[in-house]
């Protein structure tokens, strides 16, 4: 089943929503290629990563993926966890 037949499959059941069916391919699946473009952290961490003042647009974010592909689940992860690292002093960022 491809990823977005998993998600619509999901997505009926009360209270699960795209997010979480993402987290689900993403961390019960383990599907690659899965890109949470509504997800704080992954904002969050793009924004750090890439130095944007503001958090990144859904484009911005899209543009960003493109590239990651076929691995946009561990661009992802990397995202999540590169907020865990402390914020030098002397990084603009």
């Amino acid at each position: 089943m491809n990823d977005e037949a998993v998600i619509e499959t999901l997505i009926p059941v009360h209270g699960i929503g795209r997010w979480t069916a993402e987290m689900f391919l993403i961390f019960s699946l383990g599907r690659l290629d899965v890109f949470p473009v509504a997800d704080y952290g992954l904002k969050a961490g793009v924004k750090r990563h890439y130095g944007l003042a503001d958090m990144p647009t859904k484009a911005e974010l899209d543009a960003i993926g493109a590239i990651w592909q076929p691995f946009r689940s561990v661009g992802t992860w990397y995202m999540w966890r590169g907020l865990a690292l402390p914020v030098d002093a002397d990084d603009d960022r």
